[in-house]
């Protein structure tokens, strides 16, 4: 039994690593901030040694670094998701916070798994290694770089250390299941309702989708064996990512929704889109245009390796899957 402390355990990825850790009888400290409810994704509330609330923001994520007692690992997972942030944001958020999880880990003597992006790889295609970020990484967003600066710190700690890295998180592998719908879900929506119907991508472009059962069962595997995994990288990705093409084409798949139409990116311009269109998509879609325009190859041998996993691959099936359960939850629409 571990005693493990996870920030951001509110949130839909560290509820679902608490839910298993717990489940498997380690004893789970939650840092929480404003929302104080930890659950797993099916929903229920998860069985924790304690809840300590406190702000990443702040010198040892403003908690008594003594008040958790002995912990042998601490799970930072707390993070800002959104793409549209200032650098000041970030920096005191991704990049401090993690400063503060570091100085909290190193004040209980615990071991550190940092959750990050597999993005990190910035505008980066073809195969992507477990490795550090290169030095000339073109970043896509403010986002993308405050978690590889978030990283470097993580390396330079000195502490037992291991990093995640997830790709694009959506629901269950094999049910679609997802306990919110944020971030990447409401460009779905838009979509699929036909209000943005145009998107600049490449021809060869894909996005890797990863099931948040396949990521949060790799982040407790390796926060189980912290020895072993000292100073890894770990991919949590898709065991295939998906075509946009066939993205565009899922969701046209539904007679009630709307295909929407790839346009070469050279030749997309925002400003001639319907006016309507163009305010959601400024608002929404273009925080994540980029990753219509990339084909990233994530390599995660690593992972595979530590904990024996292997990915689901993100394939039509899978994506017809979160489309069904988002429709049965009454995110979108039914016929």
């Amino acid at each position: 039994m571990l005693n493990i402390l996870v920030t951001g355990a509110a949130g839909l990825i560290g509820g679902e690593v608490c839910a298993r850790l717990a489940k498997a009888g380690h004893r789970v400290h939650a840092l929480v901030h404003r929302n104080p409810e930890v659950r797993g994704n099916d929903g229920a509330a998860v069985a924790l040694a304690a809840a300590h609330k406190g702000d990443i923001t702040q010198a040892f994520c403003g908690i008594d670094p003594a008040a958790p007692g002995a912990i042998d690992v601490v799970i930072h997972s707390a993070a800002s998701l959104r793409f549209d942030l200032s650098d000041a944001d970030y920096a005191a958020v991704n990049v401090e916070g993690t400063a503060h999880a570091l100085e909290l880990a190193r004040g209980l003597g615990a071991a550190f798994l940092y959750v990050s992006t597999a993005y990190v790889c910035g505008r980066t295609n073809g195969p992507v290694a477990e490795e550090p970020v290169r030095a000339d990484a073109d970043f896509a967003n403010g986002y993308e770089a405050s978690k590889a600066a978030a990283e470097a710190l993580v390396r330079g700690s000195g502490l037992v250390h291991a990093i995640a890295r997830p790709s694009i998180v959506l629901g269950e592998a094999a049910s679609g299941r997802i306990r919110q719908f944020d971030t990447i879900y409401q460009a779905f929506k838009l979509f699929a309702e036909g209000r943005i119907r145009h998107v600049p991508a490449r021809e060869d472009a894909t996005l890797d989708f990863v099931a948040i059962d396949h990521v949060a069962a790799g982040i407790a595997a390796i926060a189980e064996r912290m020895g072993e995994a000292d100073g890894g990288i770990f991919h949590l990705v898709s065991g295939g990512a998906l075509p946009v093409a066939d993205f565009c084409d899922g969701i046209g798949a539904w007679p009630q929704f709307s295909a929407p139409e790839r346009v070469d990116p050279a030749a997309f311009d925002p400003a001639a889109l319907p006016p309507l269109e163009r305010r959601l998509y400024g608002r929404v879609a273009a925080v994540y245009a980029s990753y219509f325009q990339r084909s990233p190859a994530f390599d995660d041998t690593n992972l595979r390796a530590l904990t024996g996993l292997n990915a689901p691959p993100a394939d039509a099936d899978y994506f017809r899957r979160q489309i069904a359960y988002c429709i049965a939850q009454g995110f979108l629409r039914g016929e």
